[in-house]
């Protein structure tokens, strides 16, 4: 058993997962290893040069990383960020109720730079867009809340408008939003558009590219979908046909992995560096958003930014199987659903259980849970194991909806 191992029991391991937010994203980093550095032949350091990539057709150079705002409480981290070489600066409306935008605009305003940085924000998430059912009720709200987004972020436009969390083919060729959009575009509110997306990815992926009318695509990727070969070709064809691509959920979870165990073979910071490095070595990404809520993790992410290359021990947890099965990771698939005699919405909730055990914000699984229809929740769930079953990546379903419980009951 594995909590015999580490002398954790459920309710201890969700906890000391809860009360470790700078563990879940690149953090533990020594400082000596959080810089990509060469020495050259005297012994003098040399920092290498940020890598640029162009976002498809919308024409934006921008490093590899950037900052994922979402968990940052702390407008000074989105400074240094900015300092450090970050250019991109990813948000949503639904963060914090609208708070992280607020932080967002307070440490880009505080140093003048809003000319010099791209500003990606998201709105109209599932809960905004449940209950809608008329083109006009789409675009008003819609354009509602994205007037409040540029009003919490003390700006006239931004570079990237995103429609938050699309999980199927319908939303994509949804013509109320497209014109929207297309409108705010052609009125100079935005930039370029798109959608994000973390279940049913390359379904989705696919008809944004039929659609034709988005500029950018930002989707979880991460090398535990290194055999989704749908998924892989998908965004390489939407990469040809001049759609930019941002990767989110690049850390498959962070370092709190389902199974304590991982970091006896594999420090955190091979971990994470190799698991980012992976993205980004896929030229068909041109920016990750790790999320950022502090300094440490700040350095260990942007290192990736001047080197790609693999070191040994990256190379080695890898290629190793058994390390991508213990970290558990939902692949938003969407298999398990057809499997449910309650019909949950196990996606959601596995989403939820990573945000919360993993990512250590319980804002964040907060928000996931409010994205749930009434009747598909954690109160449906009779642990039958009928999900795991169906599961394309031996997601253990039943204990993680166990964990969900423990923390919400």
């Amino acid at each position: 058993m594995e909590a015999k191992k580490t002398d954790l029991t459920r309710r201890k391991f969700i906890a000391s997962s809860l009360g470790c937010l700078a563990t879940a994203g690149l953090a533990g980093a020594p400082a000596g290893l959080t810089l990509a550095q060469d020495n050259d032949q005297s012994g003098t350091t040399v920092e290498k040069e940020i890598i640029y990539r162009t976002l498809g057709k919308t024409g934006l150079k921008m490093p590899v990383v950037s900052m994922g705002v979402g968990p940052c409480n702390d407008p000074r981290v989105v400074q240094a960020c900015y300092e450090i070489g970050m250019r991109h600066f990813e948000t949503a409306a639904g963060y914090a109720f609208g708070r992280n935008e607020q932080i967002l605009a307070g440490g880009l305003h505080k140093l003048g730079v809003r000319d010099k940085v791209f500003i990606t924000t998201k709105t109209l998430d599932a809960g905004q867009r449940r209950g809608l059912t008329t083109g006009e009720q789409y675009s008003k709200r819609l354009i509602e809340t994205f007037e409040g987004s540029l009003r919490r972020l003390r700006t006239d436009y931004v570079d990237i408008l995103l429609i938050h969390g699309v999980g199927d083919a319908d939303t994509v060729a949804n013509e109320a939003i497209i014109n929207t959009l297309l409108e705010l575009k052609k009125a100079g509110k935005t930039r370029s558009i798109g959608i994000s997306t973390h279940g049913n990815m390359a379904a989705v992926i696919n008809e944004a590219v039929r659609v034709g009318s988005y500029d950018v695509i930002q989707t979880s990727f991460n090398f535990t979908l290194a055999d989704d070969t749908e998924l892989l070709t998908a965004i390489e064809n939407a990469a040809s046909k001049g759609i930019g691509i941002i990767a989110m959920k690049t850390q498959a979870g962070g370092a709190n992995f389902p199974n304590p165990d991982t970091l006896r073979q594999y420090d955190s910071v091979t971990v994470n560096s190799a698991a980012l490095k992976w993205v980004l070595r896929n030229e068909s990404v041109t920016t990750s958003v790790p999320a950022i809520p502090d300094y440490e993790i700040m350095r260990a992410a942007f290192a990736m930014a001047r080197d790609l290359e693999y070191t040994e021990a990256e190379k080695n947890f890898l290629s190793d199987n058994s390390i991508k099965l213990s970290m558990g990771f939902c692949r938003q698939c969407r298999g398990c659903l057809a499997t449910c005699p309650h019909n949950a919405d196990v996606p959601t909730l596995m989403r939820t259980h990573m945000y919360a055990t993993q990512y250590g914000s319980l804002q964040f699984a907060r928000s996931a849970l409010d994205e749930i229809e009434t009747g598909r929740g954690l109160q449906v769930c009779t642990n039958c194991t009928e999900c795991s079953a169906r599961c394309s990546n031996s997601v253990d379903i039943p204990r993680k909806i166990e964990d969900l419980k423990l923390i919400y009951s």
